[in-house]
């Protein structure tokens, strides 16, 4: 639902934002002609992020619940075969990667590839990683390494590990009972640590910020703000939510935080938040939903995004939550 509502305001700043939709989008709109990526698809589409999640998820499904570097690959070149997504939306990090897969090289190693910071940095390893938690309810550790496996092909550095690993760890905790924001936060920040190592060890370490510092902060200031759109503007204009993983990452934890966690209204903050709103609101949203459920998710508009993509959501989780290695 995150992806589809920030589908139309993605690249956009949060005054753009309010101009071109006459206030906050808090439904599905058509993305406008002038949208870099999304321009064409109907309203309540998503975008290369859900649609590597759920491809990304019949993987795990497939794979009894594990996951290999090669299904990821597999999947990116299947994905890529997609008209509709692959020459609309892929990033750089998983362009390189495709065109890797596609040449041979070994899918393993080729996420650690390259010597320029940016690479393997983006937030596309994270975007797709909520299945990782899912299939680790209440198991961080388990989903950590889970998201590990996966930055192989396209995201293997400290920086794409720990961010991937701090989406996936916080939706593992997210799903267990009685659990608190505060319970989510800690669960993203240590698991975007020891992400962080493990990409620095095993892959390719890259200079940046610390995600963990920075979901920390993020969180500091949702908690700080006096309302909602105070929040977000704060974490737009001092995180940051582009496609740096360093951004996006901290921003959907702190968004997450700012709408005390209810899954529409995480990802309203997320999809006007500004620049990759898509993506902030996939990764936002898939923790509020694995927080609170289906139940604090408007059904008229779960319908919408059923209907728009036609996709069975409901069928997917039944069959993801049997391959689940609960804790």
């Amino acid at each position: 639902m995150g992806d589809a509502l920030g589908a139309p305001t993605e690249q956009r700043s949060i005054d753009q934002i309010r101009a071109r939709f006459g206030g906050r989008v808090e439904q599905f709109y058509a993305p406008p002609q002038d949208s870099p990526f999304a321009k064409g698809r109907a309203a309540g589409q998503f975008t290369d992020d859900s649609s590597q999640m759920i491809m990304l998820a019949e993987a795990f499904i497939a794979g009894g619940g594990t996951i290999t570097a090669r299904a990821v690959a597999d999947m990116l070149v299947e994905w890529s075969g997609k008209p509709e997504y692959f020459p609309h939306f892929a990033g750089p990090s998983t362009r390189r990667a495709i065109a890797a897969i596609k040449a041979g090289e070994d899918p393993e190693r080729i996420g650690a590839q390259g010597v320029e910071t940016t690479e393997g940095a983006s937030n596309g390893g994270a975007m797709r990683i909520a299945p990782a938690g899912l299939v680790h309810p209440g198991d961080p550790a388990g989903a950590v390494q889970a998201a590990a496996i996966t930055c192989r092909p396209s995201h293997f550095t400290s920086v794409g590990v720990s961010a991937a690993a701090a989406i996936a760890g916080a939706v593992s905790v997210a799903l267990c009972d009685d659990v608190t924001l505060i319970d989510v936060v800690r669960a993203a920040v240590w698991s975007a640590e020891e992400g962080a190592a493990i990409g620095a060890q095993h892959g390719r370490e890259v200079a940046g910020p610390s995600i963990a510092r920075r979901i920390e902060l993020a969180a500091e200031i949702a908690v700080a703000a006096p309302d909602l759109d105070t929040a977000t503007r704060r974490i737009a204009d001092i995180i940051g939510a582009g496609l740096p993983a360093a951004e996006a990452v901290p921003a959907a934890i702190g968004l997450l935080v700012a709408a005390g966690g209810d899954p529409w209204m995480t990802v309203v903050a997320a999809a006007n938040v500004g620049d990759d709103t898509d993506t902030v609101a996939c990764m936002a949203g898939s923790i509020a939903g694995a927080m609170h459920g289906i139940s604090r998710v408007p059904q008229d508009r779960y319908a919408e995004v059923q209907a728009a993509n036609g996709v069975d959501i409901a069928d997917l989780a039944r069959r993801l939550t049997a391959v689940a290695h609960p804790r």
